[in-house]
């Protein structure tokens, strides 16, 4: 048992309407759970429609709805289901990212298109998308779940160590720009998460792993604490803080070399196949779309 679930942060979801993003697997779905579970009904948004229906078919309290995060019309639509379904929206957890890994310079335009159009854009388009509503209500929560990699680079995730560095800036820049409105905005910073976007890697090294149930604890927290960052476990974004500012560059690079923070260059491709597969669908997918709208 991970000592990190024997305390759960007690927060009255009753009544609560939440949308989660990405939420037909991993983290995304342990969230939605543990919402439903506290009473709240619970919008499984994931542009999987079928697995997020299937995943909302195991959760009671939970609905699914179909989103392409990187698309305005499809959060229009999403979150007017949503407000015709509950009248207002209370928290938004945008889970929904990519993490595609390997050399930057062998990485393909479509593959950069979607990890910052899905993590990055995504984000933003959720936030957009649900504040209006929540400031006129004067009150709501957005979470938002950036990464540990959002603060600490790790060699063969150039592009997703770019995106979650953005989704914690944003994260802070909405937090200060609505300030006073009612309606708070958290980022949620885990170390290597134990989900489908780590299969086929050396779980370790530069980042403790966790369980999607420890993050998804760290969600719900926020909705008492309303803490800016929180990084999971608690300890690694304040011990990351400390260690960077007193080491030296060289001493870090020793010890990144003796712990092999490299190994996210080096991917197992027969443990990682069935995600990339279907991040490369997603990426074609996305890429034909975007050269669409473009013409």
């Amino acid at each position: 048992m991970n000592p990190l679930n024997l305390i759960r942060p007690r927060v009255d979801l009753q009544g609560k309407t939440v949308i989660i993003t990405g939420a037909a697997r991993g983290i995304g779905a342990e969230t939605a759970r543990r919402f439903a579970e506290g009473g709240a009904a619970v919008f499984i948004a994931d542009v999987d429609a079928d697995i997020a229906a299937e995943t909302a078919a195991t959760i009671p309290g939970a609905h699914a709805i179909h989103l392409d995060v990187t698309d305005r019309d499809s959060w229009a639509a999403a979150t007017a289901k949503v407000l015709s379904a509950q009248g207002h929206i209370d928290t938004l957890v945008n889970n929904a990212g990519v993490m595609p890994l390997g050399h930057f310079l062998e990485e393909d335009e479509a593959t950069t298109d979607l990890i910052l159009d899905v993590n990055v854009r995504g984000m933003l388009n959720g936030m957009r998308a649900v504040l209006p509503s929540m400031i006129a209500r004067g009150q709501g929560h957005i979470v938002n779940i950036a990464s540990m990699a959002g603060r600490i680079a790790i060699p063969g995730m150039l592009t997703y160590n770019a995106s979650k560095y953005a989704a914690l800036g944003a994260s802070l820049g909405a937090r200060r720009e609505y300030d006073g409105t009612g309606v708070s905005v958290s980022a949620i910073l885990p170390a290597a998460v134990r989900t489908e976007l780590s299969s086929g890697t050396k779980l370790g090294g530069s980042l403790p792993t966790v369980d999607p149930s420890d993050v998804a604890d760290a969600v719900i927290g926020t909705l008492s604490t309303k803490a800016a960052q929180t990084s999971v476990p608690k300890w690694v974004g304040p011990g990351w803080t400390l260690v960077s500012a007193l080491t030296p560059e060289p001493i870090e690079r020793f010890a990144r070399k003796r712990i092999d923070d490299r190994r996210a260059l080096t991917t197992d491709p027969v443990g990682r196949g069935a995600y990339l597969d279907r991040i490369a669908r997603h990426a074609a997918q996305h890429s034909d779309e975007s050269k669409q709208m473009r013409r």
